[in-house]
């Protein structure tokens, strides 16, 4: 189940704000300019379909995005639980960066945490599957795909290098929860 909590950025435990409905989760992070949507395949895909498969049933809504945003490349990345790299893949993604691009992700299947720090602010997002988030460009934040990772994500670029993370060097990452699948609430 999809889900937000807020906290003050230097309070990781006690969250001010707690919703796993789709409404208030996406008009709270349009709050600070962060898109959230739900989306439905046009028909079933079958596990392990290759990319073009994927990104077929999806096309109303990716063609849609595109057009709006005016991305340049879009790919389907897929990880699974035994990944032989998934340490490292997890790894490059924990501390806290930001993108020259908006940063626009849809989950085909599974999940992962994206973190965003704004304004005094630590929003965690549950994505699941389903779910699009678009982080607008400069935001900083970091993305927690947990430790036996599981998700098939389509992805979205305007730069032609795809991602390109600028670190802070900060340490409020490594303060706030990590990603364990299947936690409740």
């Amino acid at each position: 189940m999809s889900r937000l909590r807020i906290f003050a950025d230097d309070d990781p435990v006690t969250p001010d704000f707690v919703s796993t409905d789709h409404a208030s989760i996406a008009h709270k992070l349009a709050g600070i300019g962060v898109r959230f949507e739900q989306w439905e395949a046009m028909h079933p895909i079958e596990p392990g379909a290759p990319s073009e498969d994927v990104l077929a049933a999806y096309k109303t809504d990716i063609d849609r995005l595109v057009a709006e945003n005016g991305f340049k490349s879009i790919d389907v990345v897929s990880i699974a639980p035994d990944h032989p790299q998934r340490e490292t893949m997890r790894g490059k993604f924990l501390d806290e960066h930001f993108h020259k691009e908006d940063e626009v992700r849809f989950f085909v299947a599974g999940s992962g945490l994206f973190t965003l720090h704004v304004d005094g602010r630590v929003y965690e997002i549950r994505c699941e599957q389903g779910d699009l988030i678009g982080v607008p460009d400069g935001t900083t934040h970091w993305f927690d795909m947990g430790p036996e990772p599981y998700f098939v994500a389509i992805r979205f670029f305007t730069e032609p290098d795809g991602w390109v993370g600028h670190f802070t060097g900060t340490d409020i990452a490594g303060k706030f929860p990590r990603y364990e699948p299947g936690q409740a609430g």
